[in-house]
């Protein structure tokens, strides 16, 4: 056996890289600001993925992963790091990826989120989502979040509803249950109505994955909790049409509603490849209900909802367009990535040519 785990997890560590992938027929790879890199070294034959899972996997989850096809946890490699682990079947063969889990939380600032977010914080209560797609930071940004109330409030109890446990919060000012689903709780939805009965101020669900418990979540949020919730979608309107669609055509009027009064913000967030140093950098759109936002969800006028966010900075809105192009314009990223990631594509040409006629006039001036 030509590889040990705790070699290549040392490896992932002193690289910085995000992923480590294991695959029958070809060597470990990494992931390292957001490029896969193979490990000079032997290809991986079936039996070395198999007893590079082992060193790592308990008998139930290799279980789960005969009787399912997959099985995914969380795992501390000594002192060192904690790992998101994804094992499953590839081809008859056993195979992994290994996220790395940061293991310093980041403040707002470090993030890149605005003041405005930073009062969410401290809302009675209400539902704030934070979106994008898998790999955007997500859970990062959520755990900040979660730090900073433990760190600053003495009146919460936070109870975290994860699938796996990533970030482990030790109580601080403010007193915080970690479940896990499958080990702690069956399913996300039965965390949530269970939630209820233990005293939360502040409700955290990894995702919200299904009809159950986003409406479980959305009640919480109703009757007086703050409840973070993610899902993996990109803008505030895609975001609430994705939970309204959740529903049966007859209740989504209902959900409007209810959505229209609980719902306290949407920050959507995508991570962008650096094009000043190594590394990648977090975008976000980020909308706040503000009673014009409340009435177009209410009266299904999602669409209208980019307008209100355009014009609604006072509020600590901001667009996804005008952070891209923020961050363009610190160096940060490059004019492609602006463009690809752009919700309005010819929109934003426009704006980009109009700062490229207005950096080339200064120079002639």
């Amino acid at each position: 056996m030509s590889y040990q785990m705790s070699d290549l997890l040392q490896l992932v560590v002193s690289e910085g890289a995000a992923d480590l992938h294991l695959r029958v027929g070809i060597p470990p790879v990494i992931r390292v600001h957001g490029e896969l890199t193979r490990i000079d070294g032997p290809t991986l034959r079936p039996e070395d993925t198999e007893e590079l899972m082992r060193s790592i996997t308990s008998e139930d989850h290799i279980q789960h992963v005969r009787e399912k096809g997959g099985a995914d946890f969380g795992f501390a490699f000594a002192e060192v790091a904690r790992f998101r682990v994804s094992v499953f079947k590839e081809k008859g063969n056993f195979a992994m990826v290994l996220r790395q889990i940061p293991s310093k939380l980041l403040t707002m600032e470090q993030i890149g989120l605005p003041a405005s977010v930073r009062e969410l914080l401290y809302k009675p209560r209400g539902l704030v989502l934070v979106t994008g797609p898998t790999g955007s930071g997500k859970t990062t940004t959520l755990a900040s979040m979660i730090n900073i109330m433990n760190q600053e409030r003495g009146d919460a109890h936070i109870i975290t509803i994860e699938d796996p446990i990533e970030y482990y919060h030790t109580h601080k000012k403010a007193v915080v249950t970690q479940r896990e689903v499958h080990i702690d709780v069956p399913s996300f939805a039965e965390a949530l109505r269970r939630a209820l009965r233990q005293d939360p101020d502040v409700i955290l669900v990894g995702e919200l994955r299904d009809l159950e418990t986003m409406e479980a979540a959305i009640t919480a949020a109703e009757t007086g909790h703050l409840v973070f919730g993610t899902l993996h979608t990109t803008g505030a309107a895609k975001t609430i049409d994705r939970i309204t669609n959740a529903f049966p055509t007859n209740q989504q009027e209902q959900i409007r509603i209810q959505l229209s009064t609980v719902l306290q913000a949407v920050v959507s967030q995508l991570l962008l490849p650096r094009s000043d140093k190594p590394g990648r950098v977090a975008v976000f759109e980020i909308m706040v209900n503000t009673p014009a936002v409340s009435a177009l969800i209410r009266d299904n006028k999602t669409f209208r909802i980019n307008s209100d966010i355009q014009t609604g900075a006072k509020y600590g809105m901001m667009t996804l367009d005008s952070c891209l192009i923020d961050k363009y314009q610190q160096g940060m990223i490059t004019q492609e990535e602006v463009i690809t990631k752009s919700q309005d594509p010819s929109g934003i040409l426009m704006k980009l040519q109009e700062l490229e006629s207005a950096k080339a006039a200064q120079a002639a001036a």
